[in-house]
């Protein structure tokens, strides 16, 4: 784990772990078992198929979760962090920018973080109108009322956003045990009922059941694979409490406790056909549906929880990598770095999860589009894994292909079963994806042609010092601090103030703020300063992605160079960009249009990087693409 990062006991971070990590996979009992024997899928209630069913959901856990993700994936972290952007950062420093592999592995990685804001919106609206549901199969009077309940709890859930989790976080790990504890109870009673199930262990009736129902056995995966959604979050939450934690809270609480209550689950079908309408809700009897309700609305509202964190931390990841425009981050704690909230995304994202309550009305309509994300983003981990460990490990090629074909072979068979409800809801999750993809790669390549057409017209900063100080302006007292990209010749700041005031601060820094494909940047690597003469510096600022990029904070460690800045003598140069689309370069007219409209509500640089208000002067320039 990062060095940034708050020590504590492994216990804790383990709790901590069961809380937030796995909520969203501890949640899928509510609606998978549902969904694979759901009429649609045309798959006969009978014992065969039960155990068959139940074998291939244990083994799933089994193959996909704790082989790939908990013993694998886990392991290509980026200095701790995990992640579909983190991996990816991971894949590309692997292969270098040279290779041919470049652009093909950035636009996997694009693909797979545009499924997983798709995932991000699914998450909240499944979980949560599964367990008000529960309602319906105590009465059938409660049936009108799922929907309206579901978006009060939820927009309830967004508004409290804004405060952060730091009071209520201390309590998901304990409420997450409870549900993980009648989880398991519930399982064990209902094996005990019917231990015959406890056969659906063999492996081979998971592939006689694959074998017998060939077509129906397919159409079933994409249900199947409900089981196996959360496994992504596990991966990008690991930064948050390192490694072996998340593999504890795996192995020791949250597979036990699945493995348990589908097998339960399955029992009770053996026994009770009848409780297929929703079996989650009927394992217990008719006494226990109330509280049941009650402990899976908190629990599916924990797991909604954990995807809002994961999509502020997915977003923020993003913008430090120059995949999405600046936004407005706030940080929610002051002990958890990691605990922020960006009001753009939250609003936004209770727009859509609102607007997918409502059109599709419930979890079974919901499940269909719910499996296209995540099989869509396993695929991508599956692929990008295969590089980290081939390029990045220097692993045996043979060794590579076949631990990453056999995952691959699995995550395409769930995709493919997916790919056949595509008309039926897995439109929405692509159309999602798909509009992410376009935001994150217009972003992406118009900020190239900024710097692209800036580089053209750039003056070199050393050959431009010289000329200047042959014949030198005025001096006045004070600081004058000119933000200068990477790469950047004479900041455009500069030469406005010199024309327009004709004088030059008695101290002049050059800054360059560079952002890093890895998650932290040790404080004692933050800056370097080289001398340029006559009282002018070059001072380079380095971050991670996960940093908080704070620069009057940063400054304080210029002492070592013997730089002191009193931020009431110091002025910050901005050239604010108004970038501008002309047609026949760069990339489609409307792609630049849409840049440009992103570039313009951009949140500011002084703004991003905390430089106060009234220490800012901003100075316009024209960039065409």
């Amino acid at each position: 784990m990062a060095s940034e990062h708050p020590k504590s006991s492994l216990a804790a971070l383990t709790l901590a772990a069961v809380g937030i990590v796995y909520g969203d996979i501890g949640t899928s009992p509510l609606y998978a078992m549902k969904e694979v024997f759901s009429e649609q899928h045309g798959l006969a209630l009978n014992p065969a198929n039960v155990l068959g069913v139940i074998s291939l959901i244990v083994w799933s856990l089994i193959l996909v979760v704790s082989l790939k993700y908990v013993t694998l994936v886990l392991r290509a972290d980026n200095h701790g962090e995990g992640g579909i952007m983190a991996l990816l950062a991971l894949t590309l420093s692997s292969v270098g920018t040279a290779s041919r592999w470049h652009f093909p592995l950035l636009v996997i990685g694009m693909c797979g973080a545009a499924l997983f804001f798709g995932d991000g919106i699914i998450t909240p609206a499944i979980s949560v109108l599964s367990a008000m549901e529960g309602l319906e199969v105590a009465t059938p009077t409660f049936k009108p009322y799922v929907v309206p309940l579901t978006l009060l709890l939820l927009t309830g859930l967004y508004l409290l956003q804004k405060h952060g989790t730091a009071g209520i976080g201390k309590w998901f790990g304990p409420i997450m045990m409870i549900w993980f504890f009648a989880l398991a109870g519930m399982g064990i009673a209902n094996i005990i009922e019917a231990p015959e199930i406890l056969a659906a262990l063999n492996p081979l009736h998971a592939f006689r059941f694959l074998n017998n129902n060939r077509w129906v056995a397919f159409i079933a995966l994409g249900a199947v694979v409900l089981t196996l959604t959360g496994a992504e979050a596990l991966y990008a939450d690991m930064g948050h409490f390192g490694r072996k934690p998340v593999r504890m809270a795996w192995f020791f609480i949250t597979f036990p406790a699945l493995a348990l209550n589908y097998l339960g689950q399955g029992g009770l079908l053996l026994h009770n056909p009848g409780a297929v309408s929703n079996p989650f809700f009927q394992q217990l009897g008719d006494w226990s549906i109330y509280p049941l309700v009650m402990l899976s609305t908190v629990a599916t509202i924990i797991a909604s929880q954990a995807t809002i964190s994961g999509t502020y931390s997915m977003t923020k990841q993003a913008i430090a990598l120059g995949f999405l425009p600046r936004m407005k981050i706030v940080q929610t704690s002051s002990r958890e770095i990691g605990q922020i909230y960006i009001p753009l995304v939250n609003w936004l994202q209770w727009s859509v999860v609102s607007l997918a309550v409502l059109a599709f009305g419930s979890s079974t309509n919901l499940a269909a589009a719910y499996g296209i994300a995540v099989t869509g983003t396993m695929i991508a981990t599956t692929v990008l894994t295969f590089f980290v460990i081939r390029y990045g490990w220097k692993y045996n090629l043979a060794l590579c292909v076949a631990a990453t074909s056999f995952f691959f072979v699995i995550d395409f068979a769930f995709f493919a079963a997916n790919a056949l409800k595509i008309l039926h809801g897995g439109w929405f999750p692509l159309l999602l994806g798909a509009v992410m993809f376009t935001i994150m790669l217009t972003w992406k390549r118009g900020r190239e042609l900024v710097r692209d057409n800036l580089a053209k017209h750039a003056i070199p900063l050393e050959d431009f010092l010289d000329s200047l100080f042959a014949a030198p302006p005025i001096r006045v007292p004070g600081v004058a601090i000119f933000m200068r990209g990477p790469g950047d010749g004479v900041p455009h700041a500069m030469l406005h103030n010199l024309s327009h005031n004709k004088v030059l601060h008695e101290c002049v820094v050059f800054l360059t703020v560079y952002q890093h494909d890895v998650p932290y940047v040790p404080v004692s690597e933050r800056i370097q300063v080289h001398d340029l003469g006559h009282n002018c510096y070059q001072m380079d600022m380095h971050y991670g992605f996960k940093n908080v990029a704070d620069i009057p904070q940063a400054l304080e460690l210029s002492k070592q160079y013997k730089l002191d800045f009193n931020m009431m003598e110091t002025s910050f140069f901005i050239a604010r960009q108004n970038v501008i689309a002309t047609p026949g370069s760069g990339m489609a007219l409307w792609r630049e249009q849409l840049f440009v409209s992103m570039s313009r509500n951009a949140r500011d640089a002084a703004d991003y990087y905390r430089i106060p208000a009234n220490r800012v002067i901003e100075l316009g320039t024209q960039v065409e693409i």
